[in-house]
């Protein structure tokens, strides 16, 4: 009898870890019990930089929201390398998330020996925010619109110097597709860093960026730059009296930059499904789509299935740009 009583007492505990660890992992599977600790979010570049404050008020938000904080991890390096490989290589758990520019599009085309492959490593997540790039010149240089900064590079071959954060990067992009658009000859001269190249612009070292307004407004409203056009489609409302580059003359002309939030691949899907409904709250609350707009961004929220369409165009678009600029980067 008491061997028999033992048996079943065996039988009982096993059946009831069998059915605890089925709840855990129906529990995971739905994303019931996530989060249950601390979420980091990783953006591959340095504290202070243009992306910093958008993730920093995502991050606040989006935590208070999962009852969890949700920590901002800068890695930068490598152009963006370092932060994303720590994302690819991490549990996909969604307890380690990405947030990166629109500059990852061009990740399959500039970075063919990375170790990992943006398409194949991550999930989309969202697309936060896109935003549009200011054309600041030097105060000396004597144009005060798009059709007088072609006009005067076509007057002065390869003497206007455009800067950029860095070779392939955003800002560097847009200068040749923008020398493309116009037919204009202009040199491309790499900085280490927004910061550096706007402080090259404002020493005259280059004549023309192409940069975020968080980066810059402050100083053209100090009459230490000049804004002669934006690169949206439409005007910004932060400073609505800069008209765009296709009313200026460049009609088919375009470009914005975005933020979105990544996941490394096999993260569950009902994981991303709730980052997704978490970010697109926040991103729909009245007081962050002011601050971001403030910030000179405005706040998108597409799906993980939307997201994934708008990145494949930016790869083609992007690798297009740079075949046609012959573009390395070490």
């Amino acid at each position: 009898m008491k061997i028999k009583t033992a048996a079943w007492i065996s039988v009982l505990m096993a059946l009831t870890t069998i059915l605890t660890v089925s709840q855990v992992a129906a529990q995971q599977g739905s994303g019931a019990s996530y989060p249950d600790r601390p979420i980091k979010l990783v953006v591959p570049y340095p504290p202070g930089g243009s992306t910093d404050p958008a993730a920093r008020l995502l991050a606040a938000d989006i935590g208070t929201r999962l009852g969890q904080p949700v920590v901002v991890d800068n890695r930068p390096g490598a152009a963006g390398a370092i932060g994303t490989e720590a994302v690819v290589r991490a549990a996909p758990d969604g307890y380690t998330l990405l947030l990166h520019t629109s500059v990852i599009s061009t990740d399959p085309t500039l970075k063919k020996n990375a170790s990992y492959d943006i398409k194949r490593d991550l999930v989309p997540v969202s697309l936060a925010v896109t935003g549009p790039y200011l054309m600041v010149v030097n105060p000396t240089l004597p144009v005060r619109n798009v059709g007088e900064l072609i006009a005067y590079a076509r007057a002065h071959p390869g003497k206007v110097n455009f800067g950029s954060a860095g070779q392939g990067s955003s800002g560097h992009l847009i200068g040749e597709l923008f020398k493309k658009a116009a037919g204009i000859d202009m040199v491309h001269v790499p900085y280490k860093g927004g910061g550096p190249s706007i402080a090259g612009l404002v020493g005259n070292e280059v004549q023309l960026v192409f940069d975020t307004f968080g980066g810059s407004r402050s100083l053209v409203e100090a009459g230490k730059l000049r804004a002669i056009a934006v690169t949206s489609p439409e005007r910004s409302g932060l400073m609505p009296e800069i008209p765009t580059v296709m009313e200026s003359g460049l009609k088919d002309f375009s470009a914005v930059y975005w933020l979105g939030i990544f996941a490394p691949a096999k993260t569950p899907q009902a994981v991303v499904d709730k980052l997704y409904r978490v970010l697109k709250g926040s991103l729909d609350s009245p007081a962050v789509r002011s601050r971001m707009m403030d910030q000179g961004n405005v706040p998108q929220g597409l799906s993980p299935s939307e997201f994934a369409r708008v990145l494949d165009g930016d790869i083609q678009r992007y690798r297009s740009i740079i075949e046609s600029a012959r573009i390395t980067i070490d």
